[in-house]
């Protein structure tokens, strides 16, 4: 009896840990609780589908507890900005007088940027500060909530929404709550706009046979390019950027590219499963990422590369500075100071202040070559040459983006223009062969015209449930055969 009871013991402890907050495991998409609890999930939120108000509570409640899974007790922060945004976007409706209603607004902004400005640039400011007087800095104890630039980011577009009358605040605050906390876009986008997102809550939507199949369809992709892809070329990618000084020239340009293609699989994988989750839901998030390196200009890529971020810098950052309406040199000025505060939205390092920067200046050059370049025919020839240049600008610029500092991105460049040798090409082939397998599959892939990406979609919308499943089992055996010893973070979980 003894025994018994000790047993059960153990069970409930081992549960209790299963479901508490652990710093070092964060609940993700590709984790196994998740979809344990997704699978339960599903059928009581089909029950409560009937009655919106039953229904908003119980996503509410499993959101929450997600982003508990994920950021601990930061899920009572998402809570409180929640009712300060709501409170004061009712105020600034209510309000007649418009040096009133923009005093508010920016009163709501400056708090949203005040708690993410303390949690994610405390200890940069303070770190430059200390360089600057030649203090003694030891760095605050800061824990970064998990997607606190994502949720800030809706909450501000919120709140000047309202203030633009674009929208009418919600009549209830658990609307809102639901819109701020949803959970498949909660931890990494996309940044979902409340034009957008609101209406679908009112209107309470079933998903249809095609909208359930066809989210399931980019689940099962979004955890091949995730975990069967992503992860496994990062093991290669992680060596060369932990250790740049250790490789030659040929290596670290594979580990390069092969990071291009990682940053590409871990986010859009991401991307797509959580739009996935939330058209099996009944509620639509909008396109992240369309082919962006396809992309013959940087232009063309900031309008696939994570779209719901740069349609977000363009409406609420961009245009606001004056967009291209005050001329050729603000216009420069304009995209440039976009592009550096989208930098820093990355990460609180000069690192990601200098990729924001010169993805600023490469939008400048060819805005400002833009007629010239209207001139130039499309043909065999110059497509290639202008998709190569902006290729490899875009994936030079990934190097400041990984590695760990910039002394070491400036290595990273240096080994492939100093240390290249053509020979060892085929002798790398011949030591990584998955690996080059998987990256030349990219890129066949990424060129696959979307219109025959639909046609998959929807034949396997069409299959049996049995081909169904077999489908499903296929992919997570071959993600148990590639996986490294542990599911790796999303990458944009650190923003």
């Amino acid at each position: 009896m003894n025994e018994l009871l000790e047993n059960a013991s153990t069970i409930i402890d081992n549960v209790r840990t299963m479901f508490a907050y652990d710093p070092k495991a964060p609940m993700l998409f590709s984790s196994g609780l998740f979809w344990l609890l997704f699978i339960v999930f599903l059928p009581i939120y089909a029950l409560l589908k009937g009655s919106r108000w039953k229904m908003t509570v119980f996503v509410i409640c499993f959101s929450l507890y997600f982003y508990y899974k994920s950021s601990g007790l930061f899920f009572l922060m998402l809570i409180a900005t929640s009712l300060i945004d709501w409170t004061l976007s009712h105020i600034i409706h209510k309000i007649e007088k418009k040096w009133a209603r923009l005093f508010v607004m920016w009163l709501s902004i400056l708090v949203s940027l005040s708690i993410l400005g303390y949690f994610k640039y405390a200890n940069f400011f303070l770190w430059n500060w200390n360089n600057m007087v030649e203090g003694n800095f030891q760095p605050l104890d800061i824990i970064l909530p998990v997607g606190i630039s994502f949720y800030t980011f809706q909450s501000i577009s919120y709140v000047v929404d309202v203030y633009k009358r674009r929208i009418r605040p919600t009549k209830s605050w658990l609307d809102y709550l639901f819109f701020l906390s949803f959970f498949p876009a909660l931890v990494a986008g996309p940044i979902v706009r409340a034009d957008y997102f609101l209406p679908q809550i009112e209107a309470n939507r079933r998903a249809s046979y095609n909208d359930i199949w066809g989210g399931l369809w980019l689940v099962i992709v979004g955890i091949v390019k995730k975990a069967l892809i992503a992860d496994y070329i990062a093991q290669y990618n992680d060596l060369i950027f932990n250790n740049p000084e250790l490789y030659t020239g040929v290596q670290t340009l594979m580990g390069v590219v092969g990071y291009t293609m990682q940053i590409y699989c871990d986010f859009s994988g991401y991307s797509d499963m959580a739009i996935g989750i939330a058209l099996i839901l009944g509620f639509r998030l909008g396109l992240n990422f369309d082919s962006p390196y396809q992309s013959r200009n940087l232009t063309e890529f900031w309008r696939r590369w994570h779209i719901s971020l740069s349609s977000w810098l363009r409406d609420y950052v961009y245009i606001p500075l004056g967009g291209n309406r005050k001329g050729t040199v603000r216009t420069y000025v304009n995209n440039f100071l976009t592009m550096l505060i989208g930098g820093l939205w990355h990460g609180a390092a000069w690192k990601f202040v200098f990729w924001g920067a010169m993805h600023g200046v490469g939008l400048a050059v060819h805005k400002a070559c833009k007629p010239v370049l209207e001139k130039i025919p499309d043909n065999f020839i110059t497509i290639p040459i202008f998709w190569a240049v902006t290729f490899i600008y875009v994936s030079l610029l990934w190097v400041f983006f990984r590695a760990e500092d910039f002394e070491s991105s400036v290595l990273i460049i240096q080994n492939i223009f100093t240390d290249f040798h053509w020979n060892q090409v085929p002798q790398f082939f011949d030591a990584r062969p998955v690996w080059c397998i998987m990256m030349v599959a990219l890129v066949i892939f990424h060129f696959v015209p979307q219109s025959w990406a639909d046609s998959v979609q929807m034949a396997f919308i069409k299959m049996s449930w049995i081909l169904k499943l077999i489908v499903f089992m296929i992919v997570v055996q071959l993600v148990i055969e590639f996986m490294s010893e542990e599911v790796a973070p999303f990458i944009y979980f650190q923003f």
